[in-house]
């Protein structure tokens, strides 16, 4: 290469392994915006649903969540990882194609999409305990920043292009656009056929039931994986009634086209690819725990931003907002899962994540709900618009005070305390309160008694 000239670096090499789950995982994203645009969009234009009714099926979504959660990690942990990946996904494939087979026999109902929906949510807690589990068996620790960078920026690129392309396949297919969806599955699980293979299952200490209880108190009783928790169960309670609230605002509050919404939400989608590009270097500078508690806060506000509309034309203001919006979710997820597996040893990761997702996505189903019901409730006097609006301002405002929990997780981080394995020991053993440094800091839980 000749002086003067800047040689490029290549981005780093991360195996085939990797690369591999990256691509089944980055096809099955953009699969999974198609059906969570479609679904709502079926159920407002075709079925003429109610907001409580697009609520209950959003809902269901997450309704695996308490029901599964609990017991998935503890069967993934003795299964074999990637088989039950694979399983996991051709599942999810035959719940999808229902959707628009029912459509085309004219059987299509929200108790039916209640059903499917519910049969996605219930394989994707089984797969994603096991799907987190093979990010740190694919990938060198020194690395895994890296790695959820790449996921979290492909998951962003769905998030741009997912939209546009739900919106466009429905114009053209309308519910046979859900097959694509179907088909991404297929991809996934071949992609994870062709990896060599890795999580075997695991000799565990312990009954079911010892094995169950021990992801709940790894989490509660490591210093840092609490804030984790009490923060992301905050955020998770207010959240997901901006999400699901927000199609009926467009739709119906906004009088917005279907291929607007799409369009606005692919633009506005764009922030959330930045944010996965920037979020390892804020964390490098600011640390994960300081850079989680801040993207938690400003997640939240800048929500507030769809207020601007009617004011102001409404899909370039569901494209900023949600740019905002986005930008800083994946921001806390490029920080979250990292802070939480370096707590974690590899044996008890499964049991981890799976009681931390009981314990934090266990309350999504009930704000969907509420969701869908406050703007019932609130149209008759309000008005849809404002009802929809004045929703989403609340569920904004809780989520955003998932900041407080979150601010100490730096410093018990710096602080290096004993990590939760230590604390609890044999997973058979009876396990004491976990102590921490008083550092003048008051847990949010000893604040409430």
């Amino acid at each position: 290469m000749r002086r003067g000239l800047v040689k490029l670096r290549r981005p780093e090499q991360l195996g085939r392994g990797f690369n591999l789950l990256w691509f089944g995982k980055s096809v099955s994203n953009v699969g999974d915006r198609v059906t969570v645009f479609v679904v709502p969009t079926l159920m407002i234009f075709v079925l003429h649903a109610s907001a409580l009714q697009v609520g209950v099926v959003a809902m269901a979504q997450y309704l695996g969540i308490p029901l599964l959660g609990p017991v998935a990690g503890v069967l993934v942990d003795r299964w074999d990882k990637r088989r039950t990946l694979i399983a996991c996904d051709l599942v999810r494939l035959a719940a999808v194609a229902v959707i628009p087979v029912a459509y085309w026999l004219d059987l299509l109902s929200t108790p039916l999409l209640f059903c499917c929906v519910a049969a996605v949510s219930g394989a994707t807690i089984f797969f994603n305990v096991g799907y987190l589990v093979a990010v740190p068996a694919v990938v060198e620790q020194p690395h895994l920043v890296r790695a959820y960078s790449r996921l979290e920026g492909s998951g962003s690129v769905a998030e741009v292009s997912g939209p546009s392309i739900a919106a466009a396949l429905y114009g053209a297919l309308g519910a046979a656009s859900l097959l694509v969806d179907a088909a991404s599955y297929l991809v996934s699980a071949a992609c994870f056929r062709w990896m060599r293979p890795w999580g075997q299952p695991t000799v565990a200490q312990g009954s079911v039931w010892q094995r169950l209880t021990l992801g709940f108190r790894l989490n509660w009783q490591d210093p840092v994986l609490r804030r984790v928790v009490l923060a992301a169960v905050t955020l998770n309670s207010g959240g997901p009634v901006f999400v699901t609230v927000m199609p009926v605002l467009a739709y119906r509050g906004l009088g917005v086209t279907v291929g607007v919404y799409g369009a606005a939400m692919s633009a506005g989608a764009v922030g959330a690819l930045l944010g996965a590009l920037v979020a390892p270097r804020i964390g490098e500078r600011l640390g994960i725990g300081r850079t989680l508690a801040w993207a938690l806060l400003l997640h939240c506000l800048v929500g507030l931003g769809v207020l601007a509309a009617p004011a102001l034309p409404a899909g370039p203001v569901i494209a900023a907002t949600m740019g905002a919006y986005g930008f800083f979710m994946s921001c806390i997820n490029v920080c979250s899962a990292p802070a939480r597996q370096s707590r974690m040893s590899a044996q008890h990761q499964g049991v981890m994540h799976a009681a931390f997702r009981t314990a934090t996505w266990g309350v999504i189903p009930l704000a969907a709900l509420a969701g869908g019901l406050a703007v019932s409730l609130l149209t008759g006097p309000l008005g849809v618009l404002d009802a929809a609006r004045w929703t989403m301002v609340g569920g904004t405002l809780l989520a955003a005070c998932s900041f407080l929990p979150a601010l100490g997780i730096q410093s018990r981080m710096d602080a290096d305390l004993p990590k939760a394995v230590d604390l609890v020991g044999d997973p058979t053993a009876p396990v004491d309160g976990a102590t921490e440094p008083a550092d003048g800091a008051t847990e949010p839980a000893e604040a409430a008694k």
